[in-house]
């Protein structure tokens, strides 16, 4: 965490307002990614889909035609499902490392979250130590 130079009414401004800049563009940051990802998750389902398509095509294009070309289908059929399961496990891949980049995104942004509210709390404790202090120099 980054620690800020004391002025005479708390910490420095400029470098509490750099702070929170660099943390809203962090994230943002990660707000995209995040959405990046949702968006490559949303393309590979689509592809998953596609697959699923063709094999269903190829499927009837087999009850139709000679048995040579039911042979030479199931090649493509079996072809096709070692395709889609290589899809669908890249896919569940992809989605598991997507969620734990999720989660740790989402964990991150707790962290920050708490990290800016501690800075808070310090910063009203301040304020009210210095309304402490102007009380005492005027009872002198």
């Amino acid at each position: 965490m980054d620690k800020f130079d004391r002025k005479l009414l708390g910490y420095d401004i400029n470098q509490v307002n750099q702070f929170v800049d660099d943390t809203i563009i962090k994230v943002d940051m990660m707000i995209n990614k995040m959405k990046s990802k949702d968006l490559e998750i949303e393309k590979l389902k689509d592809e998953l889909e596609y697959y699923k398509n063709n094999e269903n095509k190829i499927n009837q294009t087999i009850n139709i035609e000679e048995p040579k070309v039911i042979k030479e289908s199931d090649k493509i059929i079996n072809k096709a499902k070692d395709n889609a399961n290589k899809i669908i496990n890249d896919a569940l891949e992809k989605a598991e490392e997507l969620e734990n980049e999720s989660q740790r995104l989402r964990r991150n942004i707790l962290i920050y979250k708490t990290n800016m509210q501690d800075i808070l709390e310090e910063q009203y404790k301040l304020i009210d130590d210095l309304d402490k202090v102007e009380l005492n120099d005027t009872n002198k």
